[in-house]
Order: C-alpha cells, then sequence, then structure tokens
C-alpha cells in the first residue's frame, strides 16, 4: 500500500513537471526577440492610429492663427492671454468676432499650461485635426491653374520644424502639393503649423501607406520623378527642372531609402565646397525647388516671345 502511494505521488509530481515544462516552452515561443519586435511595431501602429484619430489639435502663434482665420478654416474655439488685447491680437479678434467664433480669456499660467510651445505669443486656436487630401487632389489643384504639376515627395522627414518650413517654401514656390508617408516621419501639427508661418492653411498634403506607390501614381500620369542625392552625377543647376515634376526631399539623416532612390527617373545632387557634406533638409528643399521654379520663369518667357 505504501508503495502504491509513493508511486503516484511520484506520478503526480512529474505530471506536475511536464505541464511547467511545456508552459514555459509557450512561454520562450512567444517572448522570442522576433515576436517581441512584433508586439512592438504593433503598439507602434496602434499608437499612429489613435494619434490619426484624435478628435481636436491646436495652433499656437499669432500669425499662424491669423493664416488660420483668413483662410476660412474650421476653428473651435480661440483662447487669448488675459489682457492682451493689441497689435495683431486685436486682429484676430476682430476677424472671430465676424466669423463668431467662441473667444475664451484666460490667465498667463492657464495659457502656459495649454501650450504645446513657449512661444505661443499668446493666443491658441482649437481647430478640427488637419485635412488630407488625395494625390488626385493635388493634381487636380494643378489642371484648375492650367499648369503642369508641381509635387514635393518627403521620404521620411522627422522634424517638425524642417516639413514646416519645407512647406513655406513649397507654398511661396507654387507647389501644387506635398506627399509625405503615414510612418516614419512627421505629421502636420502645430508646430509643423507655425514653422510653416500659416502656410499648411494654403497647402494640399497626401499622406500615403507607401511612398515608392505614390511615385509609381504620379509616373502613370506623366510626371518625371527626381530624387536629390549626394552621389548623383549631375547637379541640379544642370538638369532640366521644367515639364511635370515630382522632387523627392529623404530623410534629415539618412537621406532617400535606395527602394525610393532607385523608382526616381533621375538624381541630382548640390554641390559642397565646404568640410561639411550635408545641407538641412529644408534648405536643400529651397535651393532645388526654386532652381525649377528659375527655369520654369525663363521656359515661360522664352515662349511667349
Amino acid at each position: 500500500m505504501r508503495a502504491n502511494r509513493v508511486e503516484r505521488r511520484e506520478h503526480e509530481r512529474r505530471k506536475g513537471q511536464d505541464r511547467r515544462n511545456s508552459v514555459d516552452r509557450r512561454k520562450n515561443k512567444r517572448e522570442t526577440p522576433e515576436r517581441r519586435g512584433e508586439e512592438r511595431r504593433k503598439e507602434i501602429r496602434r499608437e499612429e492610429d489613435r494619434e490619426e484619430k484624435r478628435f481636436d489639435d491646436q495652433i499656437e502663434g499669432r500669425n499662424s492663427v491669423l493664416e488660420l482665420l483668413e483662410s476660412g478654416k474650421d476653428i473651435n474655439k480661440i483662447y487669448v492671454t488675459r489682457g492682451e488685447k493689441h497689435g495683431s491680437i486685436n486682429k484676430i479678434l476682430g476677424i472671430a468676432k465676424e466669423r463668431r467664433i467662441i473667444v475664451v480669456e484666460k490667465d498667463k499660467r492657464q495659457m502656459d499650461e495649454m501650450a504645446q510651445e513657449d512661444n505661443y505669443q499668446g493666443v491658441i486656436a482649437i481647430v478640427p485635426p488637419f485635412e488630407y487630401v488625395e494625390i488626385q487632389d493635388i493634381l487636380q489643384n494643378a489642371a484648375e491653374k492650367n499648369e503642369d504639376p508641381f509635387v514635393l515627395i518627403l521620404d521620411g522627414i522627422e522634424d517638425p520644424h524642417n516639413l514646416g518650413s519645407i512647406i513655406r517654401t513649397a507654398e511661396t514656390a507654387g507647389v501644387h502639393g506635398i506627399i509625405i508617408p503615414k510612418r516614419r516621419a512627421v505629421s502636420v501639427n502645430s508646430t509643423v503649423n507655425k514653422a510653416s508661418a500659416g502656410a499648411v492653411e494654403h497647402m494640399k498634403i497626401a499622406r500615403v501607406t507607401n511612398i515608392t506607390d505614390a511615385i509609381d501614381e504620379l509616373k502613370r500620369v506623366g510626371l518625371w520623378i527626381c530624387g536629390t542625392d549626394i552621389n548623383a552625377e549631375k547637379y541640379y543647376y544642370n538638369q532640366d527642372l521644367t515639364g511635370p515634376l515630382g522632387i523627392v526631399i529623404g530623410n534629415e539623416g539618412k537621406g532617400i531609402s535606395e527602394k525610393v532612390k532607385k523608382n526616381c527617373d533621375f538624381n541630382v545632387k548640390i554641390p559642397m565646397k565646404g568640410k561639411i557634406t550635408s545641407l538641412n533638409a529644408s534648405v536643400s528643399t529651397g535651393i532645388i525647388v526654386y532652381e525649377s521654379v528659375k527655369q520654369r520663369i525663363a521656359q515661360s518667357a522664352k515662349m511667349s516671345k
């Protein structure tokens, strides 16, 4: 009898150990580096999706809010620092009154807590999320102006100040629209709006899942795609940048990805004469975009003779 009890206990002990080993194997399988990496990628995508679905945003700074008001875009509410009713704030309050937009005064401490930027200049506008467009809307914008499509494609710009500056340059140069990726790149937010000096309100911006697919779509309707690459053979001023054109600007640190670079019709570079071998992304954009503008003006003048 005693021997049987000992055997049963030993049998139960082994069964318990087998169950623990099985659980450990499943746990180890779940916690592989690949599995953890995939879970992290899913969480990042969920965070990005939540960001896209936020209910409102805020625009800060006098110029940005004034541009927003004058553009006619929807504004839910405007907050101003109590007692600041001078200069451009007066103009903002006047337009807000005409448009029947709610204006709320708060003391400076409350405004400081609300602001996302240090230099919000005493005014914050609460607005619906930025409305992105489709690539077709950008092409339609060019068609309505009876102009060859002129498009910027940004391959992974991460700095909101760079994006804002690029949007400002593009708007002043007559670019018909900008394409940015949904993943691993900055989206349009209040910092971008302020850095653009309000140009965001006048620029069509498409947000796409895949930049390479977007380039293919532009090629199908006749655009030539110009990449920017420090190792390109041609300088930007020796390349024809007129006609239907898309210019690709790469990430601040890595430049254009190899896949995107291979999908460009040609690549150009900017001469570097100093010891530093790269420029800020927004500066590079300005140089190449305005070379295209110069060539387009010269071509138009020649055709009008």
